[in-house]
């Protein structure tokens, strides 16, 4: 039996070996095994930021499990490209012409930029994005709430995973 054991050890050492050897000839692995997924992620959470229908958790969520050590980097990706995509929105309210705002508005209004922590809200977020575009408000305060309560999500769930925290 022990003599089995060293073999399969041996052997596994010489895959493992094999495998390194061939991600330093292949220029392509970090373009296939890194670039690929992220760009990925990055896309899937871009449109779903913006009017288009869809969620970008499951996308995250699975890519953290296949690849747990792309924690860091997708969690980046993900918030950046999510951003965007809310960005996306409130410059599509700032194109709206200027009208007296209702009751919902002026509640947005009343809390100015602080109510898109919330813009990552699934249903309300597109339209808080919108309306605080629609109202003119500072764009740069807009960012930077919006930035923070969507990386807020993706830290949460990353968190959440088992394999993404070992």
């Amino acid at each position: 039996m022990a003599d089995l054991d060293t073999r399969t050890d041996v052997f596994s050492l010489g895959v493992l070996r094999h495998a390194v050897k061939m991600l330093a000839w292949d220029p392509w692995a970090t373009l296939r095994l890194t670039l690929l997924p992220l760009a990925f992620g990055f896309a899937a959470a871009f449109l779903a930021a913006t009017l288009l229908p869809g969620g970008s958790e499951a996308v995250f969520a699975a890519l953290l499990t296949l690849r747990p050590e792309l924690t860091p980097a997708a969690l980046l990706v993900a918030t950046v490209a999510n951003t965007a995509g809310g960005m996306s929105t409130y410059a599509l309210g700032r194109l709206l012409p200027r009208k007296e705002p209702g009751a919902h508005a002026r509640t947005l209004q009343r809390w100015g930029s602080l109510a898109l922590l919330l813009s990552w809200v699934p249903l309300i977020g597109d339209a808080l994005c919108a309306a605080a575009g629609a109202l003119r408000l500072n764009a740069f305060a807009c960012l930077a709430w919006m930035a923070l309560g969507k990386g807020l999500r993706y830290a949460a769930i990353a968190w959440a995973l088992p394999s993404a925290g070992a």
